[in-house]
């Protein structure tokens, strides 16, 4: 019997049979826009050979000014549908099925053509959307229709329409944009008409035998969001009209309410999606922060769903079906949840990939492959690095052996993962020991590295990390002042007045730790709910709680400050950043920029500002935490090159632009992959 039989049961959809209850969710990684339909396709194929049930590709414009940006792609010719051909093929061959997004963006589309409801400007877009008339309505509704039917001519087995997150159809949903009188606008029987036409109209061009999913916005998050009464009323009339599948979306993209960051409880959404359960005769699907077989095989259990979308964990592991079905759930390789190489790189205009797999989206760049030159390697340091390198060589036949000075595998992982809200960095080190095991890694802990220990290696690679920078503060020897590793990692004493110097990723973590204590609300959603003022959509209107966000009191006062003179947090995530920043507003964080550093002295902190060193002041604290940058710890590696040993110098040790994972396995991959 299998450990997971609600998620490995087939769904019959009535024409055609779902092997299992997993989706792999939309996401737009890029891909198509390269125009290598080789590389699209085998990413595709990929996670169609690694088990999962049916597939939605990122979103595809139904009309040029529906693109997420100049130039998104779209099924806009013949060749469009050639070349989708070369995927859905490749999908079918791996005994896969996949369906088409169509994502009509709306004044979301990052262009001066932009169109919408009505002519409101959004929050994250510099462009004003022109409102349709009663022509442009019709051109887009027919778009939808065309591009359903170009999909289905393509070789898709469906597509997904996109009426959530904020995007067009969802516009016209709520009095949020819409702001028409006339029949497309005023009742939400008429704000409902365009999405149910455009499924109606989509049903009767392909027939019966076709997979439509409509992606519905069970809570909006935003301001005259809609209601669940209003919801409810949605999903039956999208039943009506010919869906086959009702897909869960939550919250608009311009809503102030995370919704995917590894800060998000898992699974923080399933019972809004578990209130539409019975309200329909369709399947309805779950999505959001589920990201392990265990949670994925809850939320079904407890009928919260008939099926479960996951997205970004088909980017870590793209056989993560199999894995689960196989009993090897333990070596899935866990998303978690940073958006750093998958939306921050969206957003940012680069190719999608992920910070635990560099391989994905990158599957013909950079195969892992068996090598025909067995060599002995010494890796030393096993922080993400190493780790990655020392995973990647064994897997493609070398003899491995991971020398570290500490005690446990993770490296820094290990203080990451103390930080309230990121407690995915438990799982990620918890699948590394799995991996080091099952791939037979020698591994040598408590051990330090000399040239004699690592002689005789074919190949040594140097992968030590960082050293804290020392920003030589006058006072900064006193016993009140203390590293983040001092607080992080050995956990020492702090008051309850603190100066945290230095800004970047490690000073916010460092804050965020500080302010909380007790349970962390990622591990408690009902807390998570009141600290960010979210409700029951069917008590308040789009799911925002009247009295707005309720942060808990913070355990400490806290004072961020940093040299340059310039908002605080901008190198940040483009897509976690603003978490961050609002989360340390809400604990009454101060935050300074352009400070001088002038003394630490039995009075406190003293500061100045600018170059002419103004405005002195005293910052009364218990203690100081400096988390003042890093330097590369290139002591073994120095010392090697020095007695003429050749050795490869990666992550922190090579560069230390603040504790980079994401370049740190990247780097260790794909020296791996040259060995």
């Amino acid at each position: 019997m299998t450990t997971y039989p609600h998620m490995l049961a087939p769904l019959d959809l009535g024409f055609t049979t779902l092997k299992n209850r997993v989706l792999m969710g939309s996401m737009h990684t890029g891909l198509e826009e390269t125009k290598d339909w080789n590389r699209v396709a085998e990413f595709y194929a990929e996670r169609a050979r690694g088990g999962v049930a049916l597939i939605v590709t990122g979103g595809m414009a139904p009309s040029m000014e529906g693109g997420v940006f100049p130039g998104a792609a779209g099924l806009f010719t013949e060749q469009d549908i050639t070349n989708h051909r070369v995927v859905t093929d490749r999908v079918h061959e791996a005994g896969g099925k996949i369906a088409m997004q169509i994502l009509h963006a709306g004044r979301y589309a990052y262009g001066p053509n932009c169109v919408s409801a009505s002519a409101i400007k959004s929050p994250i877009s510099p462009f004003p959307p022109k409102e349709l008339d009663e022509e442009g309505i019709e051109k887009q509704i027919q778009d939808f229709v065309t591009a359903t039917v170009r999909a289905r001519e393509a070789g898709y087995d469906g597509v997904e329409i996109m009426g959530s997150e904020g995007y067009f159809l969802n516009q016209f949903i709520c009095s949020h944009v819409n702001k028409r009188t006339d029949r497309w606008g005023g009742s939400y029987e008429n704000r409902i008409r365009l999405p149910i036409e455009v499924v109606r109209r989509c049903r009767e061009a392909v027939g019966e035998d076709f997979i439509i999913i409509y992606r519905l916005s069970m809570i909006d998050l935003v301001p005259n969001g809609s209601t669940h009464e209003e919801v409810v009323q949605l999903a039956q009339e999208i039943e009506k009209a010919g869906a086959t599948i009702i897909n869960t979306g939550i919250g608009w993209h311009e809503a102030r309410i995370p919704t995917i960051a590894t800060s998000v409880p898992r699974r923080a959404f399933a019972w809004v999606t578990k209130k539409l359960m019975g309200k329909v005769g369709i399947p309805v699907i779950t999505s959001n922060r589920i990201n392990t077989p265990e949670v994925a095989e809850e939320v079904l259990a407890e009928g919260c769903a008939d099926m479960i979308s996951m997205a970004r964990p088909f980017l870590a592991d793209s056989d993560f079906v199999n894995k689960a079905a196989n009993g090897k759930a333990a070596h899935i390789a866990p998303c978690i949840g940073c958006n750093q190489a998958c939306l921050d790189h969206t957003f940012g205009g680069k190719l999608t990939s992920c910070l635990v797999n560099p391989r994905a989206c990158h599957e013909t760049e950079l195969p892992i492959l068996a090598t025909s030159d067995v060599k002995s390697i010494a890796i030393v340091g096993a922080g993400p690095a190493g780790l990655a390198t020392a995973m990647t060589a064994a897997q493609r036949g070398h003899k491995v052996t991971l020398i570290d000075r500490s005690d446990k595998l993770g490296g820094q992982l290990n203080v990451a993962k103390q930080i309230p809200g990121k407690e995915e960095f438990w799982g990620l080190v918890d699948w590394y020991e799995a991996m080091i095991a099952e791939l037979e890694i020698e591994v040598r802990l408590n051990t330090e590295a000399t040239a004699e220990l690592l002689a005789g290696y074919d190949e040594v690679v140097i992968a030590t990390g960082i050293v804290p920078r020392d920003p030589g503060i006058p006072g900064q020897d006193r016993p009140e002042v203390l590293s983040y590793l001092d607080v992080l990692r050995d956990k020492k004493p702090v008051g309850k007045r603190v100066a945290v110097i230095g800004a970047g990723g490690i000073g916010f973590d460092v804050s965020e730790f500080l302010v909380h204590e007790g349970e962390s609300l990622t591990e408690n959603l009902p807390e998570w709910m009141v600290e960010w003022g979210v409700s029951d959509p069917a008590e308040h209107r789009g799911g925002l709680a009247p009295e707005g966000p309720q942060p808990h009191a913070p355990a400490r006062q806290v004072t961020l400050m940093q040299r340059k003179a310039k908002a605080l947090g901008k190198g940040l995530g483009k897509t976690t950043g603003w978490i961050h920043r609002a989360a340390l507003k809400m604990k009454n964080v101060e935050m300074i920029g352009g400070v001088n550093y002038e003394r630490i002295d039995d009075d406190g902190l003293h500061i100045s500002f600018g170059e002419a060193r103004e405005n002195p002041r005293v910052i009364a604290v218990d203690n100081v935490v400096i988390c003042a940058g890093q330097l590369p710890d290139r002591t073994l590696a120095d010392a090697l090159e020095a007695e003429g040993v050749t050795c490869h110098v990666i992550g922190g040790a090579d560069v230390a632009a603040e504790l980079d994972a994401k370049r740190a396995i990247n780097q260790g991959t794909r020296l791996a992959a040259t060995f």
